[in-house]
């Protein structure tokens, strides 16, 4: 009998960036499909769970096409590996996703954002939770922003662009995702950053952000807008270089502003993002690049395949930064805020205040799930 082909993430992103014509078949069961998915701006998804096929009922392969090639995904690849085989007998073109969705939720996608003589800018777009985050390097040397967990990309990425990282930081403190940024900093020796807001009463090792003004990267200098933009998380920061690329960690999306719920007060945090929107951000020019920490919605990834956009097009395009009335826009947002904290929130929070340790199979299962750190709007 033929063996299933197998596919790996890298692989699958490959193919849909391509424009090839696939159809992406999950598995699992409507709910799980239904939070969380592998989403595409071409890409076509279906979702019959596994336990139909083992029905051995026909209807279940009606809508299923037999021009188009079906790579079928399920929870870690072992459910996938048997659809795909039952497809393959009865001649459909199948490969299943190698690790399934905990693979995918561990791919990571570098794009350069910028590039001059001087310095050059990747964002590095973890495309199954929405986080991004960021290289900044000059003459040799590196500042890597909101690094993730899989501290290898990072340094892979330093060893393919010739750089020595020298500066890590956390715009704030993650509630989504489990933060690299302490361990990256340990294996290179680099200077570990966060604002001392966010870390209060912890044991964690750092420089804090509030000392700074600004933090030398090679032949340039990155503000550290410690507005504090505390929209997000009392303590958020971003980070700014030479008045045309923001860094804005959750307090500016390009679809939005950062959820300013999860630390449970949303009324206050509104009224403070109100203030950062309006008034602390008001001098940055409208060119100026917003490059954030999370996204959304796939829609927001743009024809080069980065996720950004100027101040001037979020200014023009957000219902809510247009919204200039200081009570209604607080109304807003504390409105629009999902009461749905990102999964397992609690303890990723505790991970990254350095409270609880995990192994690595406990971390990367701890991440599974949608990034619900945006608010979305619709404007």
């Amino acid at each position: 009998m033929e063996k299933v082909l197998s596919i790996t993430a890298e692989e699958l992103h490959r193919k849909m960036n391509s424009g090839e014509d696939i159809l992406i078949l999950d598995v699992r069961n409507e709910t799980d499909y239904n939070d969380w998915k592998i989403e595409g701006k071409k890409v076509r998804s279906m979702n019959i769970p596994y336990f139909n096929f083992l029905e051995e009922d026909e209807q279940v392969y009606a809508g299923l096409p037999k021009d188009t090639e079906i790579v079928v995904v399920c929870a870690k690849g072992g459910a996938s590996d048997y659809v795909a085989e039952m497809l393959m007998e009865k001649g459909y073109k199948t490969w299943s996703l190698k690790g399934g969705m905990l693979a995918w939720s561990q791919f990571y996608y570098p794009t350069t954002v910028y590039r001059d003589e001087k310095m050059k800018i990747i964002q590095i777009n973890r495309l199954a939770k929405g986080c991004l985050s960021y290289a900044v390097i000059s003459e040799g040397k590196g500042m890597i922003i909101d690094p993730n967990q899989k501290v290898d990309v990072y340094l892979d990425l330093a060893k393919q662009h010739h750089f020595k990282i020298e500066h890590v930081v956390d715009s704030h403190l993650h509630a989504d995702h489990i933060s690299g940024g302490l361990q990256l900093a340990e294996q290179t020796g680099a200077t570990y950053y966060i604002s001392s807001g966010e870390v209060k009463d912890t044991n964690l090792k750092f420089e804090p952000l509030d000392r700074h003004n600004r933090i030398r990267v090679g032949e340039i200098d990155v503000e550290v807008l410690a507005i504090p933009t505390p929209g997000h998380t009392p303590g958020s920061t971003s980070f700014l270089i030479n008045n045309r690329f923001l860094m804005s960690g959750d307090t500016i999306f390009v679809g939005g502003l950062g959820r300013p719920d999860l630390g449970g007060k949303a009324k206050e945090w509104a009224m403070d993002l109100y203030d950062t929107v309006f008034n602390k951000l008001s001098n940055l020019p409208d060119d100026c690049l917003v490059l954030p920490a999370h996204y959304a919605d796939i829609q927001e990834i743009n024809d080069n395949g980065i996720v950004g956009a100027t101040l001037g097009e979020i200014r023009g395009n957000n219902e809510i930064m247009r919204n200039a009335d200081k009570e209604s826009f607080t109304e807003q947002v504390a409105g629009a805020v999902s009461m749905e904290k990102p999964p397992n929130f609690e303890e990723i929070v505790a991970i990254n205040r350095g409270e609880l340790q995990v192994d690595a199979e406990k971390a990367i299962e701890l991440e599974i799930g949608p990034n619900r750190c945006a608010v979305h709007h619709h404007g």
